[in-house]
């Protein structure tokens, strides 16, 4: 890939058109109090959201994690992120700015009161003076390059000001779409009825023993598509050198082309494949393949490993207690 014919464009485009891999039906995501998120263009078109902008990014997330995380695929080693080893409670475990929902911006690492001074001081961050954000930048980019692909938010810093979007973002949609209404039972082979139930005190929910039909929707579309949006002016503009910029799009593009090559089985009935990759800009680019891709990342890992925390993988060692809570759902106490 010719990094220099993407420097005068402001972003990459992608779109994939994608098909479900047995016959026509597909379900989609959906929201708590809302169920599927159908809608219609100014031209009276059926659309449906098939996957968030928030989904596909987890997922794009996920594609370099070594199995579910919390670490790395060793085939990116060198590439920094932060470990806290949670300590407390009688057990330990530990967690990853590659799996945290906020990454950086997680409190296992944020309320890490040394790790926090660390980069307060590193960014030399006064909430109540002008920031220094190619600094802010640089230290975002020293401890967790994906944080300024995926987007971060230390909102636990005094004042919240440091931000950054995403430079990749994704969603699948149909177009022309019909529901398909269907359903199924639940059934009881021990008694349809539920009067025969386990022998304790624990309560269980209604519909447990018996018998519980329901009702199925499902959709089929004239066409669905897979959207991707790669920021360039926005990684241009962290001004961390072209070096770290390279190596911020190959990463996103390596993503992209990760999670379309993989499994798109993205729930039980909604199984794609992947019938053509095209980039509506800059015109005549192509997305390169998984290989290509990963050679150009792990060449811009060794480019910009001065840039990089020493030990790329920064661990911290962060308290946790286990809060109580009382039927009220108000804390009632809490274990150390």
């Amino acid at each position: 890939m010719n990094f220099q014919s993407l420097e005068n464009v402001p972003r990459v485009l992608l779109e994939a058109d994608l098909t479900p891999v047995s016959g026509p039906r597909f379900q989609p995501t959906g929201f708590a109090d809302l169920g599927a998120a159908e809608y219609k263009i100014p031209n009276g078109q059926a659309m449906l959201l098939v996957e968030s902008a928030q989904s596909v990014a987890n997922r794009l997330e996920k594609t370099c994690l070594e199995g579910d995380g919390p670490d790395l695929d060793p085939a990116l080693k060198g590439l920094p992120y932060v470990v806290a080893d949670l300590e407390g409670a009688g057990s330990v475990t530990c967690t990853s700015s590659l799996i945290e929902a906020h990454r950086l911006g997680s409190p296992y690492f944020l309320l890490n009161k040394e790790f926090q001074s660390r980069l307060v001081e590193e960014m030399s961050y006064n909430p109540k003076l002008p920031l220094d954000w190619k600094k802010i930048y640089a230290v975002l980019f020293k401890y967790d390059a994906n944080s300024l692909v995926h987007g971060v938010f230390l909102s636990l810093l005094d004042g919240g000001r440091v931000r950054a979007p995403r430079a990749v973002t994704g969603f699948i949609e149909a177009a022309n779409v019909e529901k398909v209404l269907s359903g199924g039972v639940k059934n009881s082979p021990v008694d349809p009825t539920g009067k025969t139930q386990v022998a304790t005190d624990l309560k269980a929910e209604s519909g447990i023993y018996s018998n519980v039909p329901y009702t199925r929707v499902e959709y089929v579309a004239e066409k669905i598509t897979a959207f991707f949006n790669v920021d360039l002016a926005l990684i241009r503009g962290y001004r961390l050198g072209p070096d770290a910029a390279h190596l911020l799009i190959a990463l996103a593009l390596f993503k992209i082309r990760r999670f379309l090559d993989g499994s798109l089985r993205l729930r039980t009935a909604c199984d794609f494949q992947v019938r053509a990759v095209e980039a509506r800009s800059p015109e005549g680019f192509e997305l390169p393949s998984e290989a290509e891709l990963l050679q150009l990342v792990q060449s811009g890992i060794k480019a910009c490993a001065p840039m990089f925390a020493a030990p790329p993988v920064t661990r911290l060692k962060t308290k946790v207690k286990v809060v109580e809570k009382d039927k009220g759902g108000k804390a009632e106490k809490a274990n150390a």
